[in-house]
C-alpha cells in the first residue's frame, strides 16, 4: 500500500485549511468541534468522489497509463497552486470575514458548510489524480479527514502564533511543492 502518499496527499490537501485556521485562531475567530467536523467531513466525501472517479478511469486504459496520468495531474495541480499563490492575493481566500456571515467570531455549522466545500477543491482535483494511481479511497478519505480535522483545529488554536512562523506565511507553497512531489513519487514508484 502507498502509505507515505496517503499520508502527504492528507497533509498537503489540508495545507489551505491550516492557513484559515491560523487566520481565524489570529483574529480570535472561534472554529468550534462541530464545525471543524463539518469541513472535515464535506472534504471526506468530495474525495472519495473524487478517488473514485479517477478509479473509474482505470477501467478504460491500462493501470500504468492511468498512474502516470494520474501522476502527471498531481504535478499540475501542484503547479498551479504554486502559480496561484504568486499571482492571487495571498490573504484572500483568508480573510475570516469572508466566511463568517453573522460577524459573532463564530464559524457555526451552516458557515462550515460554505466553507468546507471551498476547502474541498484541493481534495476534488488531488482524488481524482490519487484514484486514478489506484491508492486506497478509504485510507485516503481517512487521511484527508483526520488532517482537516487536526490543521484546523491548531490553526485555530494557535493562530498568532502561528501565522507568523514558516508554515503559516509558506503554506500554499508547500503544498504545491508536496503535491508536485508525491506526482513524481507515484510516477516512479
Amino acid at each position: 500500500m502507498h502509505w507515505i502518499t496517503i499520508v502527504l496527499i492528507g497533509i498537503a490537501a489540508n495545507l489551505d485549511n491550516l492557513g484559515i485556521g491560523l487566520a481565524y485562531g489570529a483574529k480570535q475567530t472561534k472554529i468550534p468541534i462541530g464545525s471543524n467536523l463539518m469541513i472535515a467531513l464535506i472534504s471526506m466525501c468530495v474525495t472519495y468522489v473524487a478517488v473514485f472517479t479517477g478509479g473509474a478511469f482505470t477501467a478504460y486504459i491500462s493501470p500504468s497509463v492511468a498512474n502516470f496520468w494520474g501522476s502527471f495531474l498531481l504535478c499540475l495541480i501542484g503547479l498551479w497552486t504554486l502559480w496561484s499563490s504568486r499571482v492571487s492575493n495571498k490573504h484572500s481566500n483568508k480573510d475570516p470575514k469572508k466566511f463568517d456571515k453573522d460577524n459573532n467570531s463564530i464559524i457555526s455549522l451552516k458557515e462550515a458548510v460554505l466553507l468546507g466545500f471551498i476547502l474541498s477543491i484541493n481534495c476534488l482535483a488531488s482524488g481524482i489524480g490519487i484514484g486514478a494511481n489506484g491508492i486506497s479511497a478509504i485510507w485516503t478519505v481517512i487521511s484527508i479527514g483526520f488532517f482537516s480535522i487536526l490543521t484546523v483545529g491548531l490553526g485555530s488554536h494557535f493562530g498568532y502564533l502561528l501565522m507568523k512562523t514558516f508554515i503559516g506565511k509558506y503554506s500554499t507553497i508547500i503544498s504545491g511543492c508536496l503535491l508536485i512531489f508525491i506526482g513524481v513519487f507515484e510516477m516512479f514508484a
